[in-house]
């Protein structure tokens, strides 16, 4: 599947985009909220082994429903270096063009993608809500992705 692309707030006065890293495999980790403890705990994990995303050149993109303001507080107390994404406005609407946006909730799934240089989604995961996924599946996946293998 072609991943859809999209162009958030990384800070009050940055967008990023999907499309910013050509040729790069990109790691999206779509959560529920800033400051939650499973949030914390799942973040800063991806923060903590960020070298093993590095040996696959892979771009680590954070997504929630929260504001670029509260994005740049918890980045900035939890010492975290890639970008948190503020599907703010229009509310979750990215996390609706990938099928995880929980409208009773009002907040998204726990969900992590692995696309490829390419723009295809190469191995995706939805998580329990109060589940840290972890990063296995992930480094499975970039690993597959740099043996031309597709992911599972």
């Amino acid at each position: 599947m072609q991943a859809p692309d999209f162009s958030l707030n990384a800070t009050p006065d940055q967008k990023v985009a999907r499309s910013d890293f050509p040729g790069r495999p990109v790691v999206l980790a779509f959560y529920p909220a800033d400051w939650s403890p499973v949030c914390s705990d799942q973040l800063v994990l991806y923060q903590e082994i960020s070298s093993e995303f590095g040996k696959h050149r892979a771009q680590v993109l954070g997504i929630s429903v929260d504001g670029a303001w509260c994005h740049a507080a918890f980045a900035r107390s939890r010492k975290l270096r890639f970008p948190l994404l503020a599907d703010f406005e229009p509310k979750g609407n990215v996390a609706r063009a990938y099928g995880v946006y929980r409208a009773g909730d009002g907040y998204s799934e726990r969900a992590l993608f692995v696309i490829d240089g390419q723009g295809l989604v190469r191995w995706s995961y939805v998580s329990p809500v109060g589940v840290n996924p972890g990063a296995d599946g992930i480094l499975r996946a970039l690993e597959a992705m740099s043996q031309n293998k597709v992911a599972v």
